[in-house]
């Protein structure tokens, strides 16, 4: 999947004509999650890697806090992190809930991706909101998925109880620092499509409010 048949598929109908997003507008709308399970099993280059990555650094930080760190989970990570999350949806929920039919594919949910560690660096110097630091890694993170779409890769931030967990257990983060989970990354299936979402219409979200 290209940038062209992205642009092909996006387009916006006016009564007269039909018009072109601009490039940018294809990359957001063609973003999705895509679960790490579908990964093929080929290797992301490091310096792909660092660049997504570089592009999560230019998020808008509130006093240039940077609030954030990375860690690629490397080596048996992928195996330990599968294997834990299996034991913990064991504990965690009932028979029914997870039952025996998604184990394997839980043990071996990571076998395929780049695992990214998204770490909250509290700032020790500046003291802002925390939300605003958030909302700052979370604009991280968005620039890190748009840049994995318009590489024809993909990923998928996952926040699950398990996944901090294991972050929690497996990094070295100081009294400042929190887990804010994983980001996967991987070479989708050669036959993925545009998702087929609906947002509801701009008419709904946005209200032009003019004071005279």
């Amino acid at each position: 999947m290209n940038a062209s048949t992205i642009k092909k598929q996006h387009t916006v109908s006016a009564p007269s004509r039909v018009k072109a997003l601009h490039p940018v507008s294809t990359w957001i709308r063609a973003r999705k999650t895509t679960y790490a399970y579908s990964f093929l099993d080929k290797d992301i280059p490091k310096s792909t890697i660092e660049e997504i990555v570089t592009n999560g650094l230019w998020a808008p930080t509130h006093k240039m806090t940077q609030p954030w760190r990375f860690e690629v989970l490397q080596g048996d990570h992928k195996n330990a992190l599968g294997e834990y999350m299996l034991a913990y949806y064991k504990e965690k929920l009932t028979a029914a809930q997870f039952p025996e039919s998604r184990h394997a594919e839980t043990a071996t949910y990571a076998k395929n991706a780049t695992l990214i560690a998204i770490v909250f660096q509290r700032s020790q110097r500046i003291q802002i909101p925390e939300w605003e630091e958030i909302a700052a890694i979370s604009c991280a993170v968005q620039n890190m998925w748009l840049s994995t779409s318009a590489m024809n890769l993909a990923g998928y931030w996952d926040t699950a109880g398990a996944t901090i967990a294991y972050c929690e257990e497996h990094l070295a983060l100081r009294p400042h620092e929190k887990s804010l989970g994983i980001f996967y990354v991987g070479y989708p299936v050669e036959t993925q499509e545009l998702p087929k979402r609906k947002r509801k219409s701009i008419d709904k979200k946005l209200i032009w409010n003019f004071k005279k």
